[in-house]
């Protein structure tokens, strides 16, 4: 009896416990893992702008003729390295050398004119000079006239005294008197001879003055046509397409034996790119990232022809015109890249990540964290109650809303203290932007924990601010289906069907 006793509290205590194996409740405590849990660590965290841009050269040069005319010689093509000055193609030019040879014998015949103008130049002035010293002669001979008349005089008043006392002879007094007229009207000719002298002179002067401006038309018809020569050289030049700066070719538009039309614009012959060294990158960068863009930021990128190649960059500029397509607007950012290998080709697709800021060993969570909400604060939203937590996954909470960190709150039994305007938003860009992750309580329910963000990468944001420490565990994933009930979020403990063995 006593072994038949002692079998059957062995089968009892057998069944007893497979009963319990068989017919234990699913679930278990609080503390079980109802979460995906994250883990709070220490790490760099590079916040970036993704965009695509095309490749341009820093400088396209369109090359065209101001002349138009028949194509006669090529001497560039597709991607052939020209220098400043290099002649590249030309253009038929035998009409305008014909034209060029015409107004260089003009040139010369108004050279020759001028030498004859000033030729009479001078002799107008020999001939003013030798009037002039006849003029200094003919004064001399009435001045001697003048004397003789003087003398004359005399001797007819002493004729005349001597006649008088009956001294002289009736002869000697008409001599006397006869030599007064003649030495008068040799005066009457002297002056006649002078005033014609000086008619004479005024004349010369107006020839040699008329010469002097026959010399300066002369001059003038030279400068005329040494212009026009000038302009026909100017044409002949043109004849010669010359690259204006140092580059490579890369467009050809013209072929040989065509003409070009240059009547209304400039047709364009060539494009030449400056210096592919270093070459412009144009990428289109959305207004909502626009304000984090900086001169000098460094930019990688990748091209579709060289797909395991990074190359790397630096923003030169954000222009200011913006540019609407459908309703979006976007921003243009130059970006400049130097090109030493001649490996980035114009035209080329880039794939940028423009680093706006980059931060070493910070406090870092998984953003899975910040996108968490627990149902009960999902379904309360849902309610309308206003509990802080009710917001739509993924957003961040703004600067103003409360997050119960104590940052700008006033504590119990004080007042709240006004911070200045600018202190205030100084402030705020210090301590960044406020938020609320979770972590799991003592009782095994999420546990709000308000939060500071700065810097994000798209998988991590640093953490400014917080009641957090390195390898703290918060929560990044809602709880599993069957561990959670939908009204209460209490344990779920459905009995496990028996086990087939």
């Amino acid at each position: 009896m006593r072994r038949v006793w002692l079998w059957l509290i062995v089968i009892v205590l057998v069944a007893g416990g497979a009963g319990f194996i068989l017919w234990k409740p699913t679930g278990g405590n609080a503390s079980d893992q109802a979460y995906r849990l994250g883990t709070v660590d220490r790490g760099p965290i590079t916040a970036s702008v993704r965009a695509t841009g095309t490749l341009n050269p820093v400088t396209t040069v369109l090359v065209g003729s101001q002349l138009s005319g028949q194509v006669v010689e090529i001497l560039a093509d597709y991607n052939t390295p020209v220098k400043e000055g290099q002649v590249v193609a030309r253009l038929y030019g035998e009409q305008i050398k014909s034209r060029r040879d015409a107004a260089l014998a003009d040139l010369a015949q108004a050279r020759a004119d001028l030498d004859t103008r000033r030729a009479q130049i001078d002799k107008a002035r020999s001939a003013l000079q030798r009037a002039e010293a006849q003029a200094a002669d003919l004064r001399a001979q009435r001045d001697r006239t003048q004397a003789q008349l003087e003398e004359a005089r005399r001797g007819s008043e002493r004729q005349t005294e001597l006649n008088a006392r009956a001294v002289g002879t009736q002869t000697a007094l008409e001599q006397a008197r006869t030599q007064v007229d003649i030495q008068t009207a040799n005066l009457a000719s002297a002056d006649a001879q002078i005033a014609s002298n000086q008619a004479e002179t005024a004349g010369l002067r107006a020839d040699l003055a008329l010469a002097e401006a026959n010399v300066k038309s002369a001059e003038a018809i030279i400068l005329q046509r040494q212009a026009k020569l000038r302009d026909i050289e100017i044409d002949l030049g043109r004849t010669e397409i010359k690259s204006p700066v140092e580059g490579v070719v890369i467009k050809r538009d013209i072929e040989l034996g065509q003409t070009v039309a240059a009547s209304l614009s400039a047709p364009t012959l060539f494009t030449i790119a400056q210096d592919l060294s270093e070459i412009d990158i144009y990428a289109n960068i959305d207004e909502a990232d626009v304000g984090r863009l900086k001169e000098g930021q460094k930019v990688s990128f990748t091209v579709n022809a060289f797909p395991n190649r990074t190359f790397d960059g630096r923003v030169r500029m954000v222009r200011l015109a913006a540019q609407t397509v459908q309703n979006v607007v976007t921003y243009t950012a130059v970006i400049s890249v130097r090109n030493q290998d001649q490996a980035l080709l114009p035209g080329m697709t880039a794939n940028l990540q423009i680093i706006t800021d980059e931060r070493e060993d910070v406090l870092r969570i998984p953003n899975a964290a910040l996108r968490f909400r627990p149902a009960v604060a999902m379904a309360t939203a849902e309610a309308g109650d206003g509990t802080p937590d009710a917001q739509p996954r993924g957003r961040p909470r703004q600067p103003d809303e409360q997050a119960g960190d104590g940052s700008g709150t006033a504590t119990a039994g004080q007042a709240p203290r006004r911070r200045p305007r600018g202190e205030q938003a100084r402030s705020m860009q210090d301590e960044g932007t406020r938020a609320r992750i979770y972590r799991v309580g003592p009782d095994g329910n999420p546990q709000p924990l308000p939060v500071r963000l700065g810097v994000t990468d798209g998988a991590y944001t640093e953490i400014l601010r917080g009641d957090l420490q390195e390898g703290a565990a918060i929560i990044i994933g809602a709880p599993r289906a069957d561990a959670a009930d939908e009204t209460n979020g209490a344990p779920n403990r459905r009995p496990r069907p028996p086990r087939m063995f």
